[in-house]
């Protein structure tokens, strides 16, 4: 089938949208009875006339005799028995009963069936016929007979049966005796029998009481059936008990009628002295009966204010007798929710009551506001409105509500006289005798044309909702006694109630009602919005003579037969003036394309041509034109002055009769389901609509059929017509080339073409440019010329069009999926698209995106059920039905598409692999011929189930590439919104290729979507088991074919894909020409930035790697100091100062084996040297930077650990201040810390702002020697250091902590010749410090301590640290201290020893200074074992001599001098000696 430019999303939705605000007016249009009563009241003809040249308002279908059987029973009993008759309609049957039989036979038509119940002695006194509660008797008996004699109430069972055809239900039916369900009556005679919906049984006596007949299955002693008085009190009682009713005396007002509302569940008795009683059965109809209300005086003769007019003079009138109750019915909620019953009074008047005040606003109803079925309990009767009797002696003198005088006698009253009345769904039925001549029945039901009212001063809502009525006058022979609908045929009824069950909730929910007895309800609405679905309205009326049957003319119906009788063309257009353009050309529509219901056949092919030739006429529906008459109103000049400054108001354009026309057709066919769920939940209890309940289609099969043939028909005659250029449509194409934009969307420059920018449906704004807007605004200003107007028309009409295909396409969807069941198909939706379904209307899936995906959800489903494992057949068995039904919703792509996934299961359930690849490789060929509209999440899948990594790959890249083919996502000069977007569907494909990498690589963090198909059972429930040979085996296959794929945007997509997996050796070993790019853009974004994100610092990282792995040693080696120096603004986040350590050494390692390489060339750069020592320095002034982050943290630790005892200050008079201070040293130390973890610092500020502000004094020479800040001695920077070195371990430790620090520091700086280590002030400072703290008995300190630390700095330069001695010795102005001159002799004797002992341990080849006196004496050489040499020994007795001098010269006590002089003496004499040393 050709389905070009069938469904246009935009064109649909905007169609949509105009349907939904048609409902939503046609909705707030429905008034309630008791409004059209009371804006009637000031109308001045309630009643009008038919013209008489159109065909009757009724038809008479059927006269019948009665059956002879029973005209035989009657005329035996001589006229004189008891006989009794009514109509059930339940069940097509008329009856009548003549003493004590009772006959039953169709009233609809004659079968030759007449059977008679006569198993009773006794005369029947009353009737009724009652559903039978379920669980009771067997399923046959689906009716109960309700017989009630003077003695006893006897329940027949009824069973009502089709035949082969299946067409009509009752076609036979047979009554079954119940003798365990007969009781007696106990005296009283019954007077009539009504019952409810529920099966509840109540029954009128003649006492005045009401009874009811209880029956159940019964067991053991419990009787089955009993009788109950539900009015009688307990004095009541005892008097039937104990007096006869023959004693009884007083009078007693038997009841002779009564009702029952299933509806609102109220009871409603008339008896013989005209009284009504209201009885209450409570909220659902189940409560004890309660009586609520009884009035009598309801019926005032005196009021005038609607009866009938009167002559001053007759005195007829004036004596008329007081009407009685000629019939009382209810009305149902559709009619009024304030109005609750109707009686019919004897003169034809009718007046409406109330039990309750029922008002209240309305309820919304799929998403419309309608009226409200909240019920409210009766609590009074009282009358509320009341209407006037019809007019007498209707017939061709009747004219707009007068009264006809025409065949009257002088001597007759101008009063109707009602003998029987029967009301139903908004219809009068009146039997009049009031003609002495003979009977006629009169017929009043709603006026639905149009015709204004005489009254024009009137505003116009009241007018239209003004309850307007026609009378028609039928001449029957007999008397009128007993009337009845015909119901609906029950498929009919079936399909009816589907539509409507939630549309009009208070007609068929809550009760037990038939659908036939239901969907007569809608016959209140009016024929007009419901004539397209409901039949005819018949109705039977049981006369003395017979059975006649009358069938009521809609609208349609009369204008079908206007164009059967070849009508004068005045009549038609008489027909449109009275009903509006808009209402005729929907009932022109109804009847050209064959929409009335269960009667095409009666539509013959001519009258279908009128019509059609009727709805395209436009003189008739009109042409599109101009409404000004709101800017002439607006451009009126004010009395007593001109106008100045008043805006001009554009004039709206306004659509033909035949536009609206389809609005109103189409708006009413798709009003039951526009705004409605497409399914519900039964069973449902809980608030989790997945868990509890079944889902299921919301209308049945059949309405679905019903409705969607109805909109498909009319879509087809709408198609047909645009086909044939009929009407506006040939109009327009007769234009030329510029009508083809807006018959087909094509686009145009051209004035017709510019219009698809405007609205279709409302007033479009002027164009201010045009020539029009210059001119003077006195003149009206005309926005379109008639053809775009006509175009406009066209365009929005073949919107609706493509509206109504849709929705036929999604109606057929709907049947094929319900015929599948719809919760089997929707198992693999996940939570989400499940609510969504739950709550999707029938609007969205018709205009909505998410609608369409809904839908292609269901086909998926559906799919699966025909493909699957153990599918029921093939796909070309099912995608043959959804390409024909619903091409919009499944066309050749996605039947291209399921072939593709049908070759999938086939593959996945095939043994061989040679035959799986095959198969794979056909799905693959289908589905790179769909690419934009393959869903590639769910076939990807299953192509990783084969592993046919081939598909997977190129599938998701070709997609990409259609749906960004002109590489928008890399384009900068375009929108960046348009970019993003475009880069956004990019990803979506590429997500596929690289989830399968996830899987391959064992990730689990990636979220694989849920399927719309579950594969079979073979792979569902788990892919293989690989081993990890293999899984590299298939990431090198994606790898490679990905590589291979020219699309930059993929490639950067994968390389950062790569990463995120760890598969950084397969990308630098495959990746392609375009990966340095990739990875060098991470360093120029942010080459700007003050630090280098963690992503980018991936990529560097990587980029190092690359060059390395490419031997360019120098590049790497600038990638790895960048990554080094990254500077970071969260330690945390950043590298640690280890990490910076381990790049720079790399970076130098590459720089030295690129420096390494470079020197075997003839040719040198300069520049490589640079960067081998410019990264030596960084790398050694980080490691001070690590050494002072390490102080820092034991700074910390410290102060905090002292800050939290309080036993460190306990002897501190003032510990809170030393607390105080403790907490913001440690916070100090810790915010300097986390700021050298930040980045690289330079050694100025490493010494600067972190080692000198925390003394950190051994650090600061250290940096002092590498930066070779001075290379004199004598630096005053340089001292001063060492001095505050040595006062801070003097304050630490003591000398011993002193002398260590000293060996520690001195030994790591002493270059040699002692020039950055200042001697002789250590020395000084050294040897003081232990003469106080030894003198002051502070500290035990060694003779030879300091000795020993001065030479461990000097690596055991004896002569050196004896220089220094003998310089401060020479010198009394440093020393005058004879004390401290002794301890310095002291220390010079512990050089002098050890100079001696390092010049055997040189002489025997062997380091001993060390071990000796420097490190201690264990192990030390005997001097008498050892020799020196002379030059050493001459030096060492010299300075022993001299010193020995010294020593004699001190002036101090013999007792501190001798031990020193022996010492020098005794090593003189050792080193003299040329044996003994």
């Amino acid at each position: 089938m050709a389905w070009e430019d069938e469904v246009v999303g935009p064109d649909v939705a905007s169609a949509g949208l105009h349907i939904s605000e048609r409902i939503g007016r046609d909705v707030a249009a429905q008034f309630d009875l008791e409004e059209a009563l009371e804006a009637s009241r000031y109308a001045s003809h309630p009643y009008s006339s038919h013209p008489k040249e159109w065909p009757p308002l009724y038809e008479v279908v059927d006269n019948r005799e009665l059956p002879p059987v029973l005209i035989g029973r009657y005329n035996a009993a001589g006229g004189e028995g008891t006989a009794l008759c009514g109509i059930f309609p339940e069940i097509r049957r008329a009856w009548a009963s003549v003493d004590n039989s009772l006959f039953l036979w169709r009233f609809d038509k004659w079968d030759g069936q007449c059977p008679e119940y006569s198993g009773e002695e006794q005369a029947i006194c009353a009737v009724g016929l009652v559903r039978s509660k379920p669980g009771v008797f067997v399923e046959g008996i689906q009716y109960l007979l309700v017989l009630a004699t003077p003695v006893e109430l006897i329940l027949i069972g009824v069973c009502c049966s089709g035949r082969g055809d299946g067409i009509d239900p009752y076609a036979d039916i047979s009554l079954q005796p119940l003798p365990e369900y007969t009781i007696s009556s106990d005296g009283v005679t019954m007077t009539c029998i009504t019952c409810t919906d529920k099966g509840q049984i109540f029954l009128a006596g003649r006492d005045g009481h009401i009874y009811e007949m209880l029956y159940t299955s019964g067991s053991g002693w419990h009787k089955r059936c009993r009788k109950v008085c539900l009015t009688a009190g307990l004095s009541s009682l005892l008097s039937r008990w104990v007096l006869p009713n023959a004693l009884k005396f007083g009078s007693v007002d038997p009841i002779i009628d009564m009702v029952v509302d299933n509806e609102r569940h109220i009871l409603y008795a008339r008896t013989e002295d005209m009284k009504l009683q209201v009885y209450d059965l409570g909220e659902h109809g189940d409560a004890p009966l309660r009586k609520i209300a009884e009035e009598k005086n309801l019926i005032d003769p005196r009021d005038t204010q609607y009866s009938v007019r009167r002559s001053n003079g007759s005195r007829t009138a004036s004596r008329a007798p007081k009407p009685s109750i000629a019939c009382i019915s209810p009305l149902s909620m559709l009619e009024s929710r304030c109005l609750h019953l109707v009686a019919v009074l004897s003169d034809g008047r009718r007046l409406y009551l109330s039990t309750s005040s029922s008002s209240g606003s309305g309820i919304s109803v799929g998403g419309f506001t309608g009226i409200s079925s909240i019920s409210h309990r009766p609590r009074y009767l009282k009358v509320v409105a009341s209407r006037p009797s019809p007019p007498v002696g209707v017939g061709s003198g009747i004219t707009f509500g007068a009264v006809s005088l025409a065949g009257r006698t002088q001597t007759d009253d101008l009063t109707l006289k009602v003998d029987t009345a029967f009301y139903s769904s908004g219809t009068l039925l009146l039997s009049d005798s009031s003609l002495s001549t003979m009977s006629s029945l009169l017929i009043v039901y709603r006026d639905l044309s149009m015709q204004s009212t005489s009254s024009g001063n009137l505003g116009m809502t009241r007018s239209t909702r003004a309850l307007r009525e026609i009378v028609s006058s039928l001449p029957v022979e007999g008397r009128m006694l007993f009337v009845a609908d015909v119901l609906p045929q029950p498929d009919t009824a079936a399909t009816i109630q589907s539509l409507y069950l939630d549309v009009e909730p208070c007609a068929f929910e809550g009760s037990r009602e038939s659908s036939e007895k239901a969907s007569a309800k809608l016959w209140a609405r009016g024929d007009l919005p419901s004539q397209h679905i409901l039949p005819r309205r018949r109705i039977v009326v049981f006369t003395t003579t017979g059975m006649t049957e009358i069938a009521l003319n809609r609208p349609v119906d009369i204008l079908r037969k206007l164009l059967e009788s070849h009508s004068p063309r005045s009549l038609l257009e008489d027909f449109f003036n009275r009903f509006g353009a808009a209402e005729a050309a929907a009932m022109c529509l109804l009847l050209a394309a064959k929409l009335i219901s269960a009667e095409e056949n009666l539509i013959s092919n001519s009258v279908a041509d009128k019509a059609a030739e009727a709805f395209e006429d436009p003189r008739i529906v009109g042409m599109p034109q101009l409404d000004s008459s709101s800017a002439l109103s607006n451009t009126r000049t004010p009395p007593g002055g001109f106008s100045m400054g008043q805006v001009v108001q554009e004039a709206e354009p306004v659509f033909s009769g035949a536009h609206e026309g389809l609005c109103l057709c189409s708006s009413r066919l798709l009003y039951p389901i526009w705004e409605f769920p497409i399914v519900i939940i039964q069973g449902k209890v809980g608030s989790d609509s997945r868990s509890e309940g079944v889902i299921v289609c919301r209308l049945s099969a059949e309405a679905m059929q019903v409705l969607e043939r109805k909109i498909r028909s009319l879509e087809m005659f709408l198609r047909s017509r645009r086909n044939q250029r009929r009407g506006l449509y040939g109009y327009v194409a007769g234009l030329g080339d510029r009508s083809g934009s807006i018959l087909y969307g094509t686009g145009s420059d051209s004035s017709v073409g510019q219009i698809k920018a405007r609205s279709l449906f409302n007033s479009p704004s002027q164009n201010a440019d045009s020539p029009e807007a210059m001119h003077s605004s006195k003149r009206q200003r005309l926005p379109y010329t008639p053809t775009e107007l006509a175009a406009m028309e066209v365009r929005a009409m073949e919107c609706l069009r493509r509206l109504l295909r849709r929705s036929s396409e999604a109606l057929f969807l709907l049947q094929v999926i319900s015929q599948h069941h719809i919760t089997r198909l929707i198992q693999s939706l996940d939570t989400d698209l499940h609510q969504k379904l739950v709550q999707l209307t029938f609007h969205q899936l018709v205009c909505s995106e998410e609608g369409d995906h809904i839908a292609m959800r269901l086909i998926s489903g559906l799919m699966e059920y025909y493909i699957g494992p153990d599918g029921r057949g093939t796909v070309d068995e099912i995608s043959g039905k959804l390409r024909d039904g619903c091409p919009s919703y499944f066309n050749e792509s996605d039947y291209k598409y399921f072939l593709a996934v049908e070759c999938l299961e086939k593959a996945s359930v095939s043994t061989k692999a040679e035959d799986r690849e095959n198969l794979a490789k056909d799905a693959l060929n289908l589905l790179t011929k769909i690419p934009e509209s393959a869903d590639l999440r769910t076939v990807c899948k299953r192509f990783e189930d084969l592993r046919f990594y081939e598909a997977v790959v190129r599938l998701p890249l070709q997609k990409a590439q259609v749906l960004d083919p002109n590489f928008d996502a890399l384009n900068e000069k375009i929108d960046a919104g348009r970019r993003e977007n475009a880069l956004s569907l990019r990803c979506q494909c590429y997500e596929i290729v690289t989830g399968a990498l996830h899987f391959l690589k064992g990730e689990s963090g990636l979220q694989v979507p849920q399927r719309e198909f579950s594969t079979s059972g073979k792979i569902s429930n788990g892919r293989s088991v690989l081993d990890q040979a293999s899984r590299d085996r298939y990431i090198l296959q994606i790898v490679q074919l990905s590589i291979q794929w020219p699309d930059r945007v993929f490639h950067e997509y994968l390389y950062d894909k790569m990463i995120d997996l760890g598969l950084e050796s397969e990308l630098l070993e495959y990746g392609g020409p375009d990966l340095v790019p990739f990875l060098q853009s991470a360093g120029r974004e942010h080459s700007k930035e003050a630090s280098i994100s963690g992503k980018s610092v991936k990529y560097l990282d990587l980029l190092a790697k690359y060059y390395v792995l490419k031997r360019q040693h120098l590049l790497a080696a600038h990638v790895l100091y960048r990554l080094a120096e990254r500077r970071c603004v969260d330690p945390a986040a950043g590298p640690t100062l280890e990490q910076r350590q381990q790049y720079l050494s790399s970076a130098l390692l590459q720089a030295k084996s690129s420096s390494s390489a470079m020197s075997a060339l003839p040719t040198r750069n300069a520049s490589d040297d640079v960067l081998l020592e410019m990264l030596e320095g960084k790398l050694a002034v980080l490691r001070f930077q690590m050494k002072i982050k390490e102080e820092l943290d034991t700074i910390a630790s410290r102060s905090e650990e002292r800050s939290t005892t309080p036993e460190s200050h306990s002897r501190d008079p003032f510990p809170q201040g030393t607390l105080v201070a403790d907490g913001n040293a440690a916070k100090a130390a810790r915010d300097k810390s986390q700021e050298l973890a930040l980045d690289l610092k330079s050694i100025t500020q490493l010494y600067n702002e972190y080692a000198v502000p925390f003394q950190l004094w051994e650090i600061c020479l250290e940096m002092l020697n590498f930066a070779r800040y001075s290379g004199d001695a004598d630096s005053q920077i340089v001292r001063e250091t060492w001095a505050r070195l040595l006062d801070q371990a003097l304050s630490r430790g003591g000398v011993a902590e002193a002398c260590a620090v000293l060996k520690r520091v001195g030994s790591i700086l002493y270059p040699g010749d002692g020039a950055s280590i200042p001697l002789d002030t250590l020395c000084l400072h050294l040897e003081k410090a232990a003469l106080e703290r030894s003198t002051s008995g502070l500290e035990l300190v060694g003779d030879d301590d300091v000795a020993r630390s001065l030479l461990a700095a000097c690596k055991g330069a004896a002569e050196l640290v004896l220089n220094i001695y003998d310089q401060l010795l020479s010198n009394g102005t440093i020393v005058p201290s004879p004390n401290l001159r002794l301890r310095l002799l002291r220390s010079v004797l512990a050089v002098l020893r050890e100079w001696a002992m390092s010049g055997v341990a040189q002489k025997m080849g062997t380091a001993m200074s060390g071990p000796s006196l420097v490190l201690g004496r264990a192990g030390a050489v005997s001097l008498e074992q050892t020799t020196i040499s002379q030059g050493i020994r001459d030096k060492i007795i010299s300075a022993a001599n001299r010193y020995m001098t010294e020593v004699r010269r001190l002036a101090l006590p013999q007792s501190q001098t001798e031990a020193v002089g022996r010492g020098f003496r005794e090593l003189e004499e050792r080193v003299s000696s040329p044996f003994h040393f």
